[in-house]
């Protein structure tokens, strides 16, 4: 099923569609090893499930396709193939399409993705797809239901929050049906990008993507790669549990379970978790959710 026709059902039922993300990362993840992890989403009843892609051709490229495709196919379960911009030219953008309505998918979410190495900001202007909303049209054009991504505190590489916002709303302008956001420890800066995007004229569902945190390591990694800010109450977490790896799981699964049912309590569009792979850290976030 299309996101939108997902995001419109729920808004008629008075509900909020519940989402994961799942990775291959690296290629690491075969088919086999991601049809298990599918296995147990698939337990939880998710809305959708979007799989992840690395730009390049390098990474886990190759296997957004197949294991979107087998989500879709072997679970009856909507999928989201992302697809990012960044070193895409025209030739293989047609062939990426191709390769995506051969497998069958439906959703492509739209990402620009990291530069290549030695590429700077001026000279990513001169490609073909120098930015997400310069993907979207040729995606809808072929078919596709197309999302975008979402940056509540503002994108890495934008200081100023309204014109991040101005940015977004070229993504909906150009066709985006549905926004996913990243990841964030302090839901009031969602409040505030909530109300920021509505005064943009953005009318498009956007589901709220949260990561539960289960090491320092990975906090201070988000940290420094998404932008996300670490509130008080995330700070003491990591002071009390520094020497005790499980309570800290524990506890920043916790956090993250209260994350996701006050934003389902101010009426968000839809939840999406970062899940790591985890069928637990799902199960938890599922349980918070929906009991």
């Amino acid at each position: 099923m299309r996101v939108d026709q997902i995001f419109a059902e729920a808004r008629a039922n008075g509900t909020q569609p519940v989402s994961f993300e799942m990775f291959p990362p690296k290629g690491e993840l075969t088919l086999e090893r991601a049809r298990e992890v599918a296995s147990g989403f698939a337990s939880l009843a998710p809305d959708f499930i979007s799989v992840t892609y690395s730009a390049g051709g390098s990474g886990n490229s190759a296997a957004t396709a197949q294991i979107a495709s087998m989500i879709s196919s072997e679970f009856n379960i909507s999928s989201v193939a992302h697809l990012t911009c960044i070193s895409l030219t025209r030739e293989t953008l047609a062939e990426k399409i191709l390769e995506f309505m051969d497998a069958g998918i439906e959703n492509v979410l739209a990402l620009r993705g990291d530069l290549p190495a030695g590429m700077s900001e001026a000279e990513a202007g001169d490609i073909a797809f120098p930015y997400a909303k310069d993907l979207v049209p040729a995606l809808v054009d072929a078919g596709f239901c197309v999302g975008g991504a979402a940056y509540p505190e503002g994108h890495l590489t934008c200081d100023d929050l309204p014109t991040s916002v101005k940015h977004l709303r070229q993504k909906q302008d150009a066709g985006a049906s549905f926004l996913v956001t990243q990841l964030f420890f302090d839901n009031e800066y969602f409040y505030r990008f909530r109300e920021l995007a509505d005064a943009a004229g953005i009318t498009i569902p956007i589901t709220v993507g949260i990561m539960p945190f289960t090491s320092k390591q990975q906090v201070t990694r988000m940290v420094f790669t998404c932008a996300a800010s670490l509130p008080a109450p995330v700070i003491k977490i990591l002071a009390r549990f520094e020497d005790d790896p499980e309570s800290l799981r524990a506890a920043g699964i916790e956090y993250a379970c209260r994350q996701l049912e006050d934003l389902a309590a101010h009426g968000v569009d839809g939840l999406h978790v970062y899940t790591m792979n985890r069928a637990d850290v799902a199960a938890a976030a599922m349980s918070a959710l929906r009991g």
